[in-house]
């Protein structure tokens, strides 16, 4: 096979990949549960190339991207659920349909431009429709948690979900008290590593992360971007261990965890006289 602009070669790539026997072990082995985090993954990656304004690597995350869509379709239409071109078809139909002002219908009539109104109801139907569909026992619930998006990165989606819980009071008054809960959830971990139980681990773990959502969520910070900002700390401060070690003729590998550690403050302290300087 070589390269082409069709897109029909991506999927005949994804379809060899995907064939017992020949294709590639690993791409065999993938389920939509195993994919998912790869989807999530590109999607950051397309988001960082534009905030970057490299349109070079956007191009690429891109292609990734719709690596991902091609990769689920296949997967989907080995089972008989639906094709690739299914997936076409149903996003063209659903933006035909949500743009009556741009797209005439069968007599040629254009709808009037009320853009947001007309694609805020459409939506709606849409979502009726697709309910309908579902048999009962896959009905969407209907509790006050039910219109929070299931597909959102968790950080966002905990955000979401504490803040629905709280317009109806089931909610702390103060950040003090969250801080009192994070206390109590580092509590139960450590009592879960006591008794060696993984599960309970990651379990009492995300129980953890939850809280320090809360807590975020209470004192006005967006938990995305403080976890971006100490990302880029930790980025910052590794990288004056590395530089200094490199510096000395030395590198990662010759260090002690102890002498890391004492690089790791160096930067850290550093960082504070900076700071102190800057707004002085």
């Amino acid at each position: 096979m070589t390269p082409s602009r069709d897109i029909s070669r991506l999927i005949e790539i994804m379809a060899q990949l995907r064939t017992p026997g020949t294709g590639c072990p690993w791409d065999l082995e993938q389920t939509f549960a195993t994919i998912a985090p790869y989807t999530i993954e590109e999607a950051y990656e397309v988001a960082e190339a534009i905030a970057r304004n490299d349109l070079v690597d956007l191009c690429d995350e891109l292609g990734d991207l719709l690596l991902q869509v091609v990769f689920h379709a296949r997967m989907a239409e080995e089972q008989n659920a639906f094709s690739f071109g299914d997936v076409v078809e149903a996003i063209t139909r659903k933006m035909l349909r949500r743009h009556p002002h741009v797209f005439p219908d069968s007599s040629g009539y254009v709808a009037p431009s009320d853009v947001k109104g007309t694609w805020e109801r459409i939506k709606a139907e849409e979502k009726a429709e697709r309910a309908a569909r579902k048999p009962k026992k896959e009905a969407p619930a209907s509790g006050l948690l039910a219109g929070v998006k299931a597909g959102q990165p968790a950080l966002a989606r905990a955000m979401a979900l504490q803040w629905k819980a709280s317009t109806v009071g089931f909610d702390w008054n103060d950040p003090r008290a969250v801080l009192a809960k994070i206390r109590e959830e580092a509590d139960e971990i450590e009592a879960a590593l006591d008794r060696g139980d993984k599960a309970d681990i990651a379990s009492e773990t995300g129980d953890l992360m939850f809280a320090l959502v809360n807590l975020a969520r209470h004192v006005d910070a967006d938990p995305e971007m403080a976890l971006r900002g100490t990302n880029a700390k930790f980025e910052r401060r590794f990288a004056y261990i590395e530089q200094t070690l490199v510096a000395k003729g030395r590198s990662l590998e010759d260090a002690s965890l102890a002498e890391m550690d004492a690089l790791w403050n160096e930067a850290k302290e550093r960082e504070k006289e900076r700071s102190t300087l800057t707004s002085s």
